[in-house]
C-alpha cells in the first residue's frame, strides 16, 4: 500500500484501508497503464512526504496537478526547474515581489517552501495528461480532506492559504481557534486581478508565525 515515509503514514493509515481509496488505487492502475498521467506515480504523495504532519506551518491549496509534460511533481503549483513558469505561478511570483520584495525566481521549483513546513496540497493528486479535472471525484478528495481535518485537530497554530473558490470552500474545515485562514480569488490570469493581486499573504502569514513564536517562512526561491 503507500509507504509516505514519516508521520502522515500514521495520521491517515486508516483512510488507506478504506472503501473509497482501494477503489481509487484500482482505477488508478488502469489510468497509469492505459494513459499518461501526471505526476510520476512516485511523486503522487510528495506533499506530504516532504512535509510531515508535525512540522506543518501553513497550507496551501490547490486544485489538481498540472496536466501537461514534464510539469507536476506532487507539490500545488511547483513544477520542476527547467520547465516554463505556469501563469498561475508567475503571479503567485509578482504577489511575492510586491508583497515582500523577493526577486522574482527563474524556477517553479517549491520543494524549498514544502521543506519549510508548508504543505503544498492538491485536493486531487493525479491528473490524465490534457485533461484537467480528470481525476476529480474519484476519491482524492476525501483523502485530502481527511488530511485537512487532521491539520485542523493539530494543537499548534497553522496558516491556511486559500486561493480560489475551490480551496476556500475547505475553510469549512477550519474550526480551531488556533489557526487562521488567508483567503483571496485565485492567481490564474483569468481572476488574480479581482484581489488576489494585493492580498499580502506572505507577509501576512509570517506575522501570524511569528505572533505565535514559530519560525516564519523564507520564502525567497532559490534558482
Amino acid at each position: 500500500m503507500v509507504h509516505i515515509g514519516n508521520s502522515w503514514d500514521y495520521i491517515l493509515g486508516d483512510e488507506f484501508h478504506k472503501d473509497y481509496y482501494l477503489q481509487l488505487r484500482e482505477f488508478l492502475k488502469r489510468e497509469y497503464a492505459n494513459y499518461h498521467v501526471y505526476p510520476d506515480m512516485y511523486d503522487i504523495f510528495n506533499a506530504f512526504r516532504y512535509t510531515p504532519f508535525e512540522d506543518v506551518k501553513a497550507v496551501i491549496i490547490g486544485q489538481d496537478p498540472y496536466h501537461e509534460p514534464g510539469q507536476a511533481h506532487g507539490l500545488c503549483f511547483s513544477v520542476k526547474k527547467g520547465v516554463a513558469l505556469p501563469p498561475s505561478l508567475q503571479n503567485i511570483y509578482k504577489e511575492l515581489h510586491d508583497d515582500i520584495g523577493c526577486p522574482i525566481p527563474k524556477n517553479g521549483d517549491l520543494t524549498d517552501w514544502a521543506r519549510q513546513g508548508v504543505l503544498l496540497l492538491n485536493t486531487s493528486l493525479t491528473v490524465r495528461e490534457g485533461q484537467a479535472n480528470s481525476h476529480s471525484g474519484k476519491g482524492w478528495e476525501i483523502l485530502t480532506d481527511a488530511a485537512i481535518r487532521k491539520l485542523n485537530d493539530a494543537d499548534h497554530p497553522i496558516a491556511f492559504i486559500l486561493w480560489g473558490s475551490n480551496a476556500r470552500a475547505k475553510a469549512q474545515f477550519v474550526t480551531n481557534p488556533l489557526h487562521r485562514t488567508f483567503q483571496a480569488p485565485h492567481p490564474s490570469p483569468l481572476s488574480a486581478y479581482r484581489g488576489f493581486f494585493g492580498c499580502r499573504h506572505f507577509s501576512k502569514v509570517n506575522e501570524f508565525l511569528i505572533s505565535n513564536n514559530i519560525q516564519p517562512i523564507n520564502w525567497e526561491i532559490s534558482d
